[in-house]
Protein backbone atom coordinates (compact mmCIF):
# COMPACT_ATOMS: atom_id res chain seq x y z
CA UNK A 1 0.00 0.00 0.00
CA UNK A 2 1.69 3.30 -1.11
CA UNK A 3 0.68 6.42 0.59
CA UNK A 4 1.83 10.16 -0.80
CA UNK A 5 1.69 11.62 2.87
CA UNK A 6 0.91 9.39 6.32
CA UNK A 7 1.32 10.91 9.62
CA UNK A 8 3.59 7.38 10.10
CA UNK A 9 3.28 4.27 8.62
CA UNK A 10 2.90 2.70 11.68
CA UNK A 11 -0.34 4.40 12.69
CA UNK A 12 -1.89 3.67 9.47
CA UNK A 13 -0.58 -0.10 10.00
CA UNK A 14 -2.41 0.27 13.33
CA UNK A 15 -5.45 1.51 11.84
CA UNK A 16 -5.71 -0.99 8.93
CA UNK A 17 -5.28 -3.85 11.66
CA UNK A 18 -7.98 -2.35 13.65
CA UNK A 19 -9.98 -2.46 10.77
CA UNK A 20 -9.63 -6.29 10.53
CA UNK A 21 -6.62 -6.45 8.20
CA UNK A 22 -4.15 -9.05 9.55
CA UNK A 23 -1.43 -8.87 6.81
CA UNK A 24 1.03 -9.54 5.95
CA UNK A 25 1.07 -6.28 4.18
CA UNK A 26 3.73 -3.32 3.20
CA UNK A 27 2.72 0.26 3.68
CA UNK A 28 4.75 2.90 2.82
CA UNK A 29 4.50 6.86 2.63
CA UNK A 30 6.71 9.12 0.46
CA UNK A 31 6.31 11.62 3.30
CA UNK A 32 5.77 10.30 7.11
CA UNK A 33 4.50 13.92 9.29
CA UNK A 34 4.93 12.67 12.54
CA UNK A 35 7.54 9.73 11.91
CA UNK A 36 8.30 8.22 15.24
CA UNK A 37 11.74 5.75 16.38
CA UNK A 38 12.35 4.09 19.60
CA UNK A 39 10.97 5.82 23.07
CA UNK A 40 9.31 8.22 21.05
CA UNK A 41 11.99 10.07 19.41
CA UNK A 42 11.39 12.04 16.10
CA UNK A 43 11.93 10.47 12.82
CA UNK A 44 13.09 12.68 10.44
CA UNK A 45 11.20 11.38 7.00
CA UNK A 46 12.50 13.29 4.27
CA UNK A 47 11.75 12.54 0.66
CA UNK A 48 13.19 9.61 -1.45
CA UNK A 49 14.04 7.77 2.17
CA UNK A 50 11.76 4.59 2.63
CA UNK A 51 9.55 4.75 5.76
CA UNK A 52 7.66 1.81 5.17
CA UNK A 53 5.59 -0.46 7.73
CA UNK A 54 4.94 -4.32 7.59
CA UNK A 55 1.83 -4.92 9.07
CA UNK A 56 1.31 -8.88 10.01
CA UNK A 57 -0.11 -10.98 12.77
CA UNK A 58 2.96 -14.06 13.53
CA UNK A 59 2.43 -17.60 14.04
CA UNK A 60 4.69 -18.01 16.85
CA UNK A 61 3.82 -16.96 19.99
CA UNK A 62 3.11 -13.49 20.95
CA UNK A 63 6.36 -13.45 23.71
CA UNK A 64 8.44 -14.18 20.85
CA UNK A 65 7.31 -11.54 18.56
CA UNK A 66 10.20 -8.75 19.63
CA UNK A 67 12.68 -11.20 17.93
CA UNK A 68 11.53 -9.22 14.64
CA UNK A 69 13.62 -6.70 15.47
CA UNK A 70 16.69 -9.13 14.83
CA UNK A 71 14.65 -10.62 11.77
CA UNK A 72 14.25 -7.52 10.49
CA UNK A 73 17.67 -5.99 11.00
CA UNK A 74 19.24 -9.19 9.36
CA UNK A 75 17.08 -8.30 6.01
CA UNK A 76 18.09 -4.60 6.62
CA UNK A 77 21.33 -5.12 6.80
CA UNK A 78 21.50 -7.31 3.43
CA UNK A 79 19.44 -4.89 1.63
CA UNK A 80 22.34 -1.95 2.51
CA UNK A 81 24.48 -4.28 1.65
CA UNK A 82 23.21 -5.42 -1.70
CA UNK A 83 23.18 -1.52 -2.63
CA UNK A 84 26.40 -0.41 -0.58
CA UNK A 85 29.06 -3.11 -1.22
CA UNK A 86 31.97 -0.34 -0.28
CA UNK A 87 31.01 0.31 3.24
CA UNK A 88 30.94 -1.95 6.08
CA UNK A 89 27.49 -2.66 6.62
CA UNK A 90 26.48 -3.91 10.72
CA UNK A 91 23.68 -4.00 13.08
CA UNK A 92 23.81 -1.96 16.22
CA UNK A 93 21.85 -3.68 18.56
CA UNK A 94 19.26 -3.10 19.41
CA UNK A 95 17.89 -2.50 16.15
CA UNK A 96 19.70 0.28 14.24
CA UNK A 97 21.48 -0.88 10.82
CA UNK A 98 25.53 1.38 9.91
CA UNK A 99 27.38 1.88 7.29
CA UNK A 100 31.30 2.64 8.24
CA UNK A 101 30.12 3.19 12.04
CA UNK A 102 27.59 5.61 11.12
CA UNK A 103 23.68 5.16 11.44
CA UNK A 104 21.73 4.49 7.98
CA UNK A 105 18.52 2.68 9.63
CA UNK A 106 16.20 2.48 11.95
CA UNK A 107 13.28 -0.38 13.12
CA UNK A 108 10.43 0.20 15.53
CA UNK A 109 8.21 -2.76 16.55
CA UNK A 110 4.61 -2.12 18.05
CA UNK A 111 1.32 -4.06 18.94
CA UNK A 112 -1.32 -3.76 16.05
CA UNK A 113 -4.73 -4.94 17.02
CA UNK A 114 -3.84 -8.47 17.37
CA UNK A 115 -0.90 -8.26 15.11
CA UNK A 116 2.25 -6.64 15.07
CA UNK A 117 3.85 -3.20 12.97
CA UNK A 118 7.26 -3.60 11.78
CA UNK A 119 8.03 -0.42 10.96
CA UNK A 120 11.64 0.31 8.50
CA UNK A 121 13.25 4.22 7.97
CA UNK A 122 16.06 3.67 5.42
CA UNK A 123 18.01 6.68 4.57
CA UNK A 124 18.21 6.77 0.94
CA UNK A 125 18.76 10.13 0.09
CA UNK A 126 19.18 12.20 2.95
CA UNK A 127 19.75 12.24 6.38
CA UNK A 128 19.64 14.45 9.51
CA UNK A 129 22.39 16.07 10.64
CA UNK A 130 23.04 16.92 14.71
CA UNK A 131 21.76 13.51 16.08
CA UNK A 132 23.28 12.52 18.85
CA UNK A 133 24.62 9.08 17.43
CA UNK A 134 25.86 10.15 13.77
CA UNK A 135 23.57 9.71 10.74
CA UNK A 136 24.60 8.63 7.29
CA UNK A 137 22.64 7.93 3.91
CA UNK A 138 22.99 5.73 0.77
CA UNK A 139 23.38 8.17 -1.04
CA UNK A 140 26.58 9.92 0.90
CA UNK A 141 28.37 6.87 -0.28
CA UNK A 142 27.43 7.70 -4.15
CA UNK A 143 24.45 4.79 -4.22
CA UNK A 144 20.86 5.20 -3.44
CA UNK A 145 18.47 3.02 -4.88
CA UNK A 146 14.81 4.62 -5.37
CA UNK A 147 12.49 3.74 -2.61
CA UNK A 148 10.78 0.90 -4.38
CA UNK A 149 13.90 -0.84 -4.99
CA UNK A 150 14.64 -0.77 -1.65
CA UNK A 151 11.80 -2.18 -0.28
CA UNK A 152 11.67 -4.75 -2.65
CA UNK A 153 15.12 -6.17 -1.42
CA UNK A 154 14.33 -5.63 1.90
CA UNK A 155 10.89 -7.21 1.90
CA UNK A 156 12.53 -10.31 0.23
CA UNK A 157 14.91 -10.62 2.80
CA UNK A 158 12.62 -10.09 5.18
CA UNK A 159 10.61 -13.09 4.06
CA UNK A 160 13.48 -15.36 3.79
CA UNK A 161 14.57 -14.78 7.32
CA UNK A 162 10.92 -14.70 8.74
CA UNK A 163 10.35 -18.26 6.98
CA UNK A 164 13.70 -19.51 9.07
CA UNK A 165 12.24 -17.72 12.09
CA UNK A 166 8.98 -19.57 11.73
CA UNK A 167 10.47 -22.95 10.97
CA UNK A 168 13.70 -23.14 13.99
CA UNK A 169 13.29 -20.16 16.00
CA UNK A 170 15.60 -17.65 17.43
CA UNK A 171 18.95 -19.56 17.64
CA UNK A 172 19.74 -19.24 13.82
CA UNK A 173 18.71 -15.32 13.48
CA UNK A 174 20.58 -15.04 16.79
CA UNK A 175 23.85 -16.45 15.20
CA UNK A 176 23.20 -14.28 11.85
CA UNK A 177 22.38 -11.08 14.12
CA UNK A 178 25.62 -11.21 15.99
CA UNK A 179 27.89 -12.46 12.22
CA UNK A 180 27.06 -8.82 11.72
CA UNK A 181 26.72 -7.10 14.84
CA UNK A 182 28.66 -3.85 15.35
CA UNK A 183 31.30 -3.69 18.73
CA UNK A 184 31.27 -7.10 19.05
CA UNK A 185 33.87 -8.02 22.07
CA UNK A 186 34.46 -4.34 22.21
CA UNK A 187 34.40 -1.42 25.24
CA UNK A 188 30.41 0.24 25.21
CA UNK A 189 28.36 2.48 27.40
CA UNK A 190 25.04 1.61 28.20
CA UNK A 191 22.32 4.40 28.62
CA UNK A 192 19.46 3.03 30.82
CA UNK A 193 16.32 4.93 31.88
CA UNK A 194 17.79 4.55 35.54
CA UNK A 195 21.93 5.60 34.76
CA UNK A 196 24.81 4.22 32.57
CA UNK A 197 26.31 0.45 32.34
CA UNK A 198 29.96 0.05 30.99
CA UNK A 199 31.76 -2.83 30.11
CA UNK A 200 32.52 -4.89 27.25
CA UNK A 201 29.86 -6.06 24.48
CA UNK A 202 30.13 -9.84 24.84
CA UNK A 203 26.84 -10.41 22.44
CA UNK A 204 23.00 -11.40 23.27
CA UNK A 205 21.00 -13.81 24.81
CA UNK A 206 18.27 -16.62 23.47
CA UNK A 207 15.88 -13.63 23.86
CA UNK A 208 17.81 -10.63 22.14
CA UNK A 209 19.09 -9.35 25.58
CA UNK A 210 22.78 -7.54 25.34
CA UNK A 211 25.40 -9.32 27.39
CA UNK A 212 27.42 -7.03 29.12
CA UNK A 213 30.70 -7.94 31.29
CA UNK A 214 31.85 -5.82 33.68
CA UNK A 215 35.12 -7.50 34.75
CA UNK A 216 35.78 -10.01 37.36
CA UNK A 217 33.61 -12.12 35.91
CA UNK A 218 30.50 -10.55 36.21
CA UNK A 219 28.13 -10.38 32.97
CA UNK A 220 24.92 -8.37 33.15
CA UNK A 221 21.63 -8.63 31.18
CA UNK A 222 20.87 -5.52 29.78
CA UNK A 223 17.32 -6.12 27.92
CA UNK A 224 16.61 -2.40 26.81
CA UNK A 225 19.38 0.94 26.52
CA UNK A 226 20.97 2.81 24.12
CA UNK A 227 24.55 2.24 23.76
CA UNK A 228 27.89 4.03 22.20
CA UNK A 229 30.61 2.26 21.53
CA UNK A 230 33.88 3.36 22.90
Amino acid sequence: MRHQSLDSTNEEARRLALKGEAGPVWITAEEQTAGRGRRGRVWESQSRNLAATLLLRPVRPQAEWPQLSFVTAIAAADMAAHFLPGPVIAVKWPNDILADGRKLSGILLESAGEGVAVGVGVNLASHPDGTEFPATSMAAFGAAPNPEDALAALAGGFARWYDIWLADGFSPIRDAWLARAAGLGGRIRCRLATGERHGVFEGIDQTGALLLGEGMGRQSVIPAADIFFG
